[in-house]
């Protein structure tokens, strides 16, 4: 397929803080600077066209009008992860209707097999006309598995982030003087740890800042969690300053946790390489492949050894993980991957425009997909995380 004239951003909400959102910011930025319009569509959230029976909390979903309506003017539908996980079925299979026989992306954060509580359900719906496009080499492992065409994308960092504020953001939290200050820059969900993220600050002797808010039915036992941490404790991006939490955040910390069970990729593990802040890392799966690539992390459950790298920094273990980002998940890359990505759909559909050739930027150093056929032949890593 040719680059489309006009995208369509479809998911259950956009414009948050939630991974989701953030990646599908990127894509739509990305594809305006190709020369593509790009209408946002959501059950909720900052989007051009708000349906509200796309939420994940809906209880009816859309008419198929309304989604004819939308997708009408479009050449391309990218579906962002409300196809993946089946928090609102009939939202989904609506979608998928709208969307038979003609070009879309499914982009693929979760898939309901990665998830305890939907694992028992299937895959997500699939069509001759449709790419499926994974966060990570495991889901597209999985549906690969089950005859789709499946290729891996990562989620790509500003390998340059703009500066935040150290000393007035820490002076705003409670933290004085050389005092020591744990970020997790994580909404609280169960899967997220929220508990071995305030242990590891308990071990290290450090304030504890949760930045994001609480969702899915965990804020009591945050509340909890939290009321009981044996140092001082942050929420919510209070201290930061409006348009620049996470900057400020980074720039205030002295370490960062990301204690998560799951995640379909992880942004923080990045984040802090792009920040320059060690981090310490929880063992989900995901974090084991993205490792591979060169990052030295610390282990969560091991205080001693990131204390030990606090009260000796080598700072060249953080030049080394911020190169990682430079040269494999940059998002200055994504333009053109979004490009060839495009170009692996199906032809033009009868009954749509021709569009323009695609033409992907230069200087694209790093590798778009990664199928299963094609994928790294790099052995796992051991099991202890290397902080080294």
């Amino acid at each position: 397929m040719e680059l489309p004239r006009t995208v369509v951003i479809c998911s259950f909400r956009l414009g948050g803080t939630d991974g989701v959102s953030i990646e599908a910011a990127k894509w739509s930025d990305a594809l305006q600077q190709l020369g593509c319009r790009v209408v946002t569509l959501a059950g909720e959230g900052a989007a051009d066209v708000v349906l509200p029976g796309l939420a994940s909390s809906a209880t009816e979903p859309p008419s198929p009008g309304e989604l004819r309506d939308v997708f009408a003017s479009a050449e391309l539908v990218i579906v962002e992860n409300l196809c993946s996980l089946p928090l609102n079925p009939p939202a989904a299979k609506r979608v998928a209707e709208a969307l038979r026989d003609r070009p879309a992306v499914l982009h693929h954060h979760d898939l309901a097999s990665q998830r305890n509580a939907l694992a028992h359900l299937g895959p997500p719906p699939n069509d001759e006309a449709w790419l499926h496009v994974c966060v990570n080499q495991r889901s597209t492992a999985e549906l690969a598995a089950h005859g789709y065409s499946a290729v891996t994308s990562y989620n790509t960092f500003d390998p340059d982030p703009p500066a935040g504020l150290r000393e007035p953001t820490r002076t705003r939290a409670g933290v004085e003087g050389g005092g020591r200050l744990l970020l997790q820059p994580t909404r609280a969900i169960a899967r997220k740890n929220v508990p071995a993220g305030v242990a590891l600050a308990e071990r290290i002797g450090a304030t504890f800042w949760l930045l994001g808010p609480s969702e899915d039915g965990y804020g009591p036992r945050c509340d909890r969690v939290l009321a009981a941490a044996q140092v001082p404790v942050v929420r919510g991006p209070g201290p930061t300053r409006p348009g620049h939490e996470i900057a400020d955040a980074y720039a205030a910390c002295d370490a960062v946790v990301l204690a998560s069970t799951w995640e379909g990729f992880g942004n923080p593990a990045l984040e802090s390489a792009t920040h320059r802040r060690p981090l310490a890392i929880g063992p989900y799966p995901v974090a084991r492949e993205l490792r591979r690539y060169g990052f030295s992390w610390f282990d969560a459950n091991d205080p001693g050894v990131l204390l030990e790298w606090m009260n000796d920094p080598d700072l060249d273990l953080l030049d080394r993980n911020a190169e990682v980002v430079r040269r494999h998940f940059s998002l200055t890359d994504l333009p053109g991957r979004l490009s060839r990505l495009i170009a692996r759909l199906p032809g033009e559909q009868s009954g749509q425009r021709s569009p323009r050739p695609a033409a992907a930027p230069t200087g694209d150093r790093s590798p778009i997909f990664y199928g299963v056929s094609d994928a790294r032949a790099i052995p796992d890593p051991p099991g202890t995380i290397d902080a080294q």
